[in-house]
């Protein structure tokens, strides 16, 4: 089979290794717009489930993702006039360019073609087309009205910021400023990086004037304003500028050979963390499906069902975290711990025990022995990840 992927990004080279794996007789090309090196964003992050799918379905880039991967094990909350707080959870960050370096390093092993500076405007001649091409698709635009493609944007405003600033672990910081409350998601990638996304309302936005100054300016202006947080660091812009989020959903995934993944099928907000975990579940289950017996119009059937099943409840609750945050200054009267509970709990799907151990673990000898227990717990689970039974195609699940 020939099969393009249309984006270089985690689910088409992901998807690329996977088919070659599946089948080396493959023709798999990837194509991509930058050229190497260049891409968007900062630092991406993910969980445990994840790292386990990618130890069943290719060990060699899982372990590849793990060893360069940032491990941290809590949440940090601080807010102007409330009390440091600590929120129970761990995961990894990897910087973006690391992982597609990763990815393609990867697949061109595999012998998939990577072709850079490629022009995505045009449907490629292949037996199966996998526009990968992110929330803009070019090849998903061409066809939005089959598609059915809707987009939505969200009401607050945000950019995607890096600093030289190497945060403890995963840091949400709110200020409250004259013109209100402005906050940041920020985690450490590397040694010398972390990510550090900036969010406010519309309002705080132009009472802080940042839709007037240019970036330098408006870094300037955000280094002063979070100055308590960064360690004198500075806060660097790659030009993608202020954005609103744009929800992004599907009537159906697939047109004649075509068949959409990733952000070009779907989106979830930042606030959740899964959007390149989601990129790469869509590719596991893409190269299911084609496993399976059956023409190419019933594995897309397959894919598409078995990944919108996965999808539902982890959309409710993106969507629900976006909106907790476009209400963020309700709750900022609240007493520090019941602030954070408030941030922890922005789905609305956690049990009283939750709330007991929250309030439990913002004593230090608590959360000293919370930490070790999700540290063993998760160094346990990543000494039988190579040792993983094989992965079967499936027709259902995540």
């Amino acid at each position: 089979m020939r099969i393009t992927c249309v984006g270089g990004g985690p689910a088409g080279l992901y998807f690329a290794v996977l088919a070659k794996l599946a089948d080396p007789a493959h023709e798999v090309t990837v194509l991509e717009r930058n050229p190497p090196g260049v891409t968007y964003g900062w630092g991406v992050v993910f969980w445990d489930d994840l790292l386990d799918e990618l130890f069943a379905y290719d060990r060699v880039s899982a372990q590849r993702i793990w060893d360069a991967a940032c491990k941290w094990d809590e949440y940090e909350v601080r807010a102007t006039g409330k009390a440091v707080t600590h929120l129970a959870g761990y995961g990894f960050s990897l910087g973006r360019h690391k992982l597609l370096s990763l990815l393609s390093e990867r697949a061109v092993e595999l012998g998939v073609r990577v072709s850079y500076r490629s022009d995505l405007s045009d449907t490629p001649d292949a037996d199966l087309v996998v526009a990968c091409d992110g929330a803009g698709s070019q090849l998903r635009s061409s066809a939005a009205v089959h598609f059915g493609t809707e987009v939505s944007l969200g009401r607050n405003k945000y950019i995607w910021l890096g600093t030289p600033h190497v945060f403890d672990t995963f840091t949400f910081g709110f200020e409250k400023t004259h013109a209100g409350w402005i906050w940041y998601h920020a985690y450490p990638f590397d040694e010398n990086t972390s990510t550090f996304i900036v969010e406010c309302t519309p309002e705080v936005w132009s009472a802080l004037e940042l839709d007037r100054l240019d970036a330098a300016a408006g870094c300037a202006r955000l280094e002063t304003v979070f100055a308590g947080h960064l360690g004198g660091q500075r806060l660097i812009d790659r030009g993608n500028g202020w954005m609103n989020f744009r929800r992004v959903t599907n009537q159906r995934w697939d047109n004649g050979n075509v068949v959409l993944m990733g952000d070009a099928a779907h989106t979830t907000h930042f606030a959740i963390g899964s959007g390149t975990k989601l990129a790469m579940q869509d590719a596991m289950a893409l190269a299911d499906a084609l496993a399976l017996p059956g023409d190419l119009p019933q594995a897309l059937e397959r894919y598409e069902h078995r990944r919108r099943a996965a999808l539902a409840p982890l959309q409710r609750a993106a969507l629900a975290s976006s909106e907790w945050f476009e209400r963020m200054p309700e709750y900022a009267d609240l007493p520090s711990t019941r602030f954070s509970y408030a941030l922890s709990d922005r789905r609305g799907e956690y049990p009283l025990w939750r709330y007991l151990l929250h309030l439990s673990t913002q004593r230090s000898v608590p959360r000293a022995m919370l930490r070790s227990a999700l540290s063993a717990r998760r160094w346990s689970r990543a000494r039988r990840r190579p040792d993983a039974e094989p992965r079967v195609p499936l027709l259902t699940g995540g």
